[in-house]
């Protein structure tokens, strides 16, 4: 097994209107979805979205109900889960108790008719690459859940899959643990540069690895794209408010550069440019300024009441309502000044945003 890889049936693995229903309950609806060769992908959303659906469906585990699945060119729905060039790792991690780490790793290559001496040295090179070489003889139970997590994965990658599938790995690790293995996952998936398909509900670990996002919800693309472009440019309330914070202003268009709000008129050239209606206005806490600013970029300073402060290191949030209306409650991230005083509740402040931060999106509930 090596690092660099030469596969001729390498190819984008690709959702044709794939819907899966259990009688009348539609879990997912029909849903088109690529997976460039060597791609990061990562489906985002909260519990009973489809996300575990779609994962199952790819590895071969269920059938869709509608739609195809197709690699490489390749029509693949029907192809059994042990024929498709894909391996899957678990969140329980499904490591036989009673077998060695080595045995483990090297079940499937038992399975697909490997010679001892081949399948003994793929398995040290799979060892190897995880960070695990010395630790073929130890049983399971002997392992760190991070050492643990490792294994499944040389497991997985040991058989040289053209996409791994990763459903929810590392919900079972702690905090710090997580964080280390966001890194290493990444890392791993740049060197045996191949495909993977990555399950959950943790925007973090989105942002910290993957190279696109699918945000889901209730069994349906919300949006997909970058992270970056998911975080600065959502295209819907639920995306805006899932995919990192946000503050939601309800507004109403009243012409192509001019939106109306409980917080005052936002005018700006296009800046409600294909909007009609009932809009919502998305503003990062980060870009909610404590203080007036000269009023070159367009946008809003509205009198405001601190009612809350949650110290967090290098910044501090601070709740505020505004004068205007009382019952809509903001969020500021602020730098915390190391040697000055936090910002305290009751204070009357003035709240700031500017046209360029603030994201018109159309009211969809």
């Amino acid at each position: 097994m090596t690092a660099e890889r030469s596969a001729p049936d390498r190819g984008a693995l690709e959702l044709k209107e794939v819907a899966k229903s259990f009688g009348r309950i539609e879990v997912l609806r029909p849903t088109n979805l690529t997976v460039a060769d060597g791609e990061f992908l990562t489906i985002l959303g909260p519990s009973g979205c489809g996300k575990t659906t779609i994962l199952r469906m790819i590895g071969g585990f269920a059938e869709p109900t509608a739609g195809r699945i197709c690699y490489g060119g390749r029509d693949i729905t029907t192809v059994p889960t042990h024929r498709r060039p894909f391996n899957t790792v678990f969140q329980d991690y499904a490591l036989f108790p009673h077998m060695t780490v080595a045995a483990n790793i090297g079940y499937g290559l038992k399975v697909r008719g490997f010679g001892k001496a081949d399948a003994a040295r793929r398995v040290d090179a799979a060892l190897e690459m995880v960070g695990l070489s010395g630790f073929g003889a130890r049983m399971p139970g002997n392992l760190s859940g991070g050492q643990r997590q490792r294994v499944a994965l040389a497991r997985a990658i040991v058989c040289e899959p053209k996409v791994i599938l990763l459903d929810e790995p590392l919900a079972a690790l702690d905090a710090e643990l997580r964080r280390q293995m966001q890194g290493f996952l990444k890392d791993l998936q740049r060197t045996i540069r191949i495909s993977f398909v990555f399950v959950t509900h943790d925007q973090e670990e989105a942002t910290t690895m993957s190279d696109r996002i699918v945000v889901m919800r209730a069994g349906r693309v919300e949006q997909i794209g970058a992270p970056k472009d998911l975080y600065f440019r959502p295209e819907t309330r639920f995306v805006a408010g899932f995919f990192g914070k946000s503050n939601l202003i309800p507004g109403r268009v009243t012409g192509p550069d001019q939106i109306d709000t409980a917080l005052g008129t936002l005018s700006a050239p296009g800046v409600a440019a294909g909007r009609s209606g009932s809009v919502v206005l998305a503003i990062r806490p980060e870009n909610l300024r404590l203080g007036a600013d000269d009023g070159s970029k367009g946008g809003w300073t509205v009198p405001a009441t601190i009612t809350k402060v949650i110290f967090s290191g290098s910044l501090t949030q601070v709740h505020l309502c505004t004068d205007a209306d009382p019952d809509l409650v903001l969020m500021a991230d602020v730098p915390t000044v190391r040697s000055g005083p936090l910002p305290t509740a009751g204070a009357k402040v003035l709240l700031t945003a500017v046209v360029e931060d603030i994201v018109v999106i159309a009211n969809d509930g």
